[in-house]
């Protein structure tokens, strides 16, 4: 057995974040976070190690901040996973939460589009002489 085979498997930050698209600083982030903890180590002189296994959990980790998960939410989902349980289940209850949220996110755009539509549809470019002294601009203020 070739004594540098182990220690070819292992990929430095650089080439991780070259072979990822990812800046160093955020593969550093994730990794203080423990998000990356089975596929890293760290030398004596404590520089990081990387097994391949790291653009697996990278790109899990892309994928699931793209359907709005927090980086807390990540982690809970990876830790079952490391555990050695399939956290598809936390997963799916992360998703309805999330889906949820931008339901009601969803319904408040709608109360605001509609609001703003009836503010343009009685909008006046001149109004009143009184209207100018007393606001800001009468079409948008309202009594308080």
């Amino acid at each position: 057995m070739n004594p540098t085979a182990a220690i070819d498997q292992w990929l430095k930050i650089g080439e991780v974040a070259t072979e990822s698209g990812l800046p160093v600083k955020t593969i550093r982030y994730y990794e203080e976070l423990g998000l990356l903890t089975p596929s890293v180590k760290r030398t004596k002189s404590g520089y990081r190690l990387f097994d391949r296994s790291v653009f697996n959990r990278l790109a899990f980790i892309k994928r699931s901040q793209s359907l709005g998960l927090t980086l807390n939410d990540i982690r809970k989902i990876l830790s079952v996973r490391d555990a050695g349980e399939l956290p598809c289940g936390v997963a799916k209850e992360m998703l309805l939460h999330k889906l949820e949220l931008i339901q009601q996110q969803i319904k408040a755009l709608e109360i605001l589009q509609s609001e703003l539509r009836g503010i343009l549809l009685g909008w006046q470019d001149m109004p009143s002489r009184e209207k100018i002294a007393q606001t800001i601009c009468p079409n948008i203020q309202s009594e308080i």
